[in-house]
């Protein structure tokens, strides 16, 4: 199964207005657009049952690597032009493109809520936690994504996506470090490297 990036509900239910929660939607915006770069453990979980865990980076803007541990055999790599599906097990490679993915907003340098590119359905909020789900109506073809916030401190902590299955998504971060320098050679796949390790497993 195709795992893409995705998140939780969490939290009692706050109604959405959009002039009583600017100041939210402004909360949000500044700490999407002040993250230059993001480490974390992650753990997801799928409506199916799937469960897999590994290691996420993202450099902004529009880097990514999801790193999945055994016994996963899948990377992904997004290196700002498009994004590199390996089902090391099927020995696979698929690109798929960035506006294809609702995870694009948590990638740009420069994200807008306002309505348009991207627009708020419903906002969720308690003590703990703020969550959002986020559509985009000028792609009908990416289903809305829904993010989940600790509020002390304000961070990311979950997302969820339904994939191109009907799948619920759900990533769940831990262990996050923030704005510290990552290697390019993390945004970059060695389709050669990656081949040479897919038949070196079929030996094993």
């Amino acid at each position: 199964m195709k795992k893409f990036l995705g998140l939780l509900f969490s939290g009692v239910f706050f109604a959405f207005s959009a002039s009583a929660d600017q100041s939210d939607i402004t909360k949000i915006e500044n700490y999407l657009n002040n993250i230059t770069s993001l480490k974390a453990d992650f753990v997801q979980m799928a409506s199916n049952g799937g469960t897999a865990e590994g290691k996420i980076y993202i450099a902004k803007p529009s880097k990514i690597r999801m790193e999945y541990t055994a016994p996963e055999e899948l990377l992904i790599v997004g290196n700002g032009d498009y994004i590199i599906y390996n089902d090391k097990e099927l020995e696979q490679i698929t690109n798929i493109d960035y506006k294809d993915i609702p995870a694009t907003m948590i990638l740009t340098e420069k994200i807008k809520i306002d309505g348009k590119k991207l627009k708020i359905v419903d906002l969720y909020k308690d003590a703990g936690q703020t969550t959002i789900i986020v559509e985009m109506p000028e792609n009908k073809n990416v289903k809305p994504i829904t993010l989940t916030f600790d509020n002390n401190p304000f961070r990311l902590k979950q997302w969820r996506v339904i994939d191109q299955q009907n799948i619920e998504v759900t990533v769940s971060l831990f262990n996050e470090e923030q704005d510290k320098e990552l290697s390019e050679s993390l945004f970059k796949f060695d389709r050669k490297s990656s081949k040479s390790s897919q038949k070196a497993g079929s030996r094993k």
